[in-house]
Formats: structure tokens, sequence, C-alpha cells
């Protein structure tokens, strides 16, 4: 009977033990925004990037992309090792740097003064503006759109969550006039231009550094006709991530003398 009773005794206190143990790994395992002494401790800089030609993407056995090779540059320069994870949702991206999953947004956005309320970004990156993705005409009498008033009631797709949203609706008062906005959620950028190449949507709206590239394989598409004006594009971070954002605009900066990176640079743009 004694027995019995210290071996209850003994399970209750291994449960006790194991529950305790798989609270403390659940807590050390949370993320949250990581001070730049922490991410030199660690040694690791977490980057989210979007998917696409322009940024990242896996071809074959290669990974490629301006935004990419940047961030490796980066790695060898600060000593730190690069963690890139490619998400096509800007939103999801946001979310995860403001939690902590991620320090850095390594896309090409737009830096306007409503993102720059809510973000910190790092130095000038590349200049664009965004352009109306279209097939060309295939038959006579058609004509491709060149003036901004002919967008009235025409539906414009866009990524989710795209800071181009903010333009169009800008650009829809602008004329006095209607412009649909249709936002992709699933897709990014180089889908919606695909959808364009092959007929399944008539209009997108995207940047013009990867609607150019897109191009060369799909002859069929313009992207000639601007819908804003040009604008400097950066990396983000979080708005209080000042000795990380100094660093890395010291890095960059270093790297933008390299010749290295100016062929980086020519590649893509």
């Amino acid at each position: 009977m004694k027995l019995k009773h210290h071996l209850y005794i003994y399970i209750a206190l291994l449960v006790i033990v194991v529950g305790v143990m798989a609270w403390l790994r659940t807590k050390s395992s949370e993320v949250h925004p990581r001070s730049f002494e922490e991410i030199r401790t660690d040694g690791v800089l977490r980057i989210v990037t979007d998917y696409t030609p322009l940024s990242y993407y896996l071809q074959g056995d290669s990974l490629s992309g301006f935004d990419y090779e940047l961030a490796r540059m980066i790695g060898e320069r600060s000593g730190l090792s690069i963690e890139i994870t490619p998400e096509v949702n800007l939103s999801k991206s946001i979310e995860g740097l403001e939690s902590g999953q991620y320090d850095i947004v390594a896309r090409q956005l737009p830096v306007t003064s409503e993102i720059k309320e809510e973000l910190a970004f790092t130095v000038p990156l590349q200049l664009n503006k965004q352009v109306l993705v279209q097939r060309k005409p295939a038959e006579e009498g058609k004509k491709l759109i060149r003036n901004q008033l002919d967008l009235a009631g025409k539906t414009l797709y866009i990524v989710s969550d795209a800071p181009t949203r903010l333009r169009i609706n800008n650009l829809a008062r602008e004329i006095g006039d209607t412009i649909y906005i249709q936002e992709e959620k699933t897709y990014g950028a180089e889908q919606l231009i695909m959808m364009v190449a092959t007929g399944e949507i008539e209009f997108a709206v995207c940047d013009k550094a990867i609607a150019q590239q897109m191009s060369k394989d799909y002859p069929q598409l313009d992207c000639n006709t601007d819908i804003s004006f040009t604008q400097f594009q950066s990396w983000a971070l979080r708005k209080n991530d000042s000795t990380l954002l100094d660093s890395l605009n010291k890095w960059i900066t270093d790297i933008q003398q390299e010749d290295r990176y100016k062929k980086l640079y020519d590649s893509y743009f």
C-alpha cells in the first residue's frame, strides 16, 4: 500500500516536472523584437523578402534576386549569418517584423509619408514607379491605355495590401471617376503579370522594375503607362530599431561603392 502511495506521488511529480519543462521550452521559443545587441549575440539576422524574380527567386538549384544578393553581401560585411524567408503577403511580412519574427523587411517598398509613420526605412536602394501592365492589342482598332483618364471604370488588379492601393485611390480622385481595385490575396506581382499575359485578367499594377523584367519573357505585354510618380524604394525596419538601422545603412552605403554592387544593380534595374 505504501509502495503504491509513493508511486502515485512519483508520477504526480514527474507530470509536474514535464509540464514545467514544456512551459519553459515554449517561453524560450517565443519570438520577440530583438535589440541590435541580441542580434549580434545570436549571430543571425532574420530577413523576410518577397518571392519574385526581382527580390528572391528559386530557379532550378540556384537562388537569385536583387534583395537576396544584397542580403548576402550584408552578411559578408557584417559577419552575421543571414536567415531569409520568402513571403508574398506584405501584411504578413510587416506583422512578422513587428512581432520579432523578422528583423528586416527586405523588399522594395515605396517610401511615402504614410508608411513612414509606421516603419523606419533604410537609405534608398533604387528609384521606381508603379505602372499599368496590359496586353498589346492583337486586333486593329484597339489601343493601349496611355492616358490615365481612360482608367475610369476599369478594374485594376494589385497584390493584397500593396501601397499601390493608396495611389490608385488618389488617381481616381484626380480624374474624378471610379477606378475599381481587385486585391489578390494569394498571388504576388509575378503571378498577376502572368495572368495579364494569358488574358485571364485585363490590367495589373506593379513596380516598373519587375514588370520590365517579366516582359522579357512575355513580349505581348506593355508596361509603359505610368500610374505613379518616381519614388525612392528601400527596406523597412521597426520604428525603434535605430541602432540596427544605423548599422544597416552603413553596410549598404559601403556596399553601394563596390563594383560588384553596381553590376548587381545594373543586372536588375
